[in-house]
């Protein structure tokens, strides 16, 4: 991974709100398990979501630029030809996130480029849920 842990672990202690771009309702997707993962350890969520209308308990955003809460970080669900779309929707934001974090399998070098070099920290290729258990000592879950 392209990421130092104390990277991660600035994440992790400065991010407190996600907003979850492209979750899931269904129990056994990834989509619903990571964000679910991180609710359960004390972080906010925001699920992002044309599609459905709650998710976790919480009411759903149509698209990050229809948010009306500041979020520290921005976690992507979505395929990399997806992702220069979001950035400009992220760099759009008022305030920046701290972060954004493209999940395992998810890259787009540009993308994450253009989110550095207006200060945004970027994870790429990683999973959120994996790396989090990883570093506070937990089993995988």
């Amino acid at each position: 991974m392209q990421s130092d842990d104390s990277l991660l672990r600035e994440i992790f202690e400065r991010c407190r709100t996600i907003a979850v771009v492209g979750i899931k309702s269904g129990a056994d997707d990834d989509a619903f398990r990571v964000p679910r993962y991180m609710q359960q350890h004390g972080y906010a969520i925001v699920p992002i979501s044309p599609k459905l209308d709650t998710v976790l308990g919480e009411r759903c955003v149509a698209s990050l630029r229809d948010l009306r809460v500041p979020v520290d970080l921005v976690n992507l669900f979505r395929a990399p030809q997806h992702l220069p779309a979001h950035t400009g929707e992220i760099l759009a934001m008022d305030p920046l996130p701290f972060a954004a974090w493209f999940q395992l399998g998810i890259r787009h070098d540009e993308s994450a480029a253009r989110l550095r070099a207006a200060g945004v920290r970027v994870v790429q290729d990683a999973c959120l849920m994996v790396e989090h258990a990883r570093l506070a000592g937990r089993p995988h879950p």
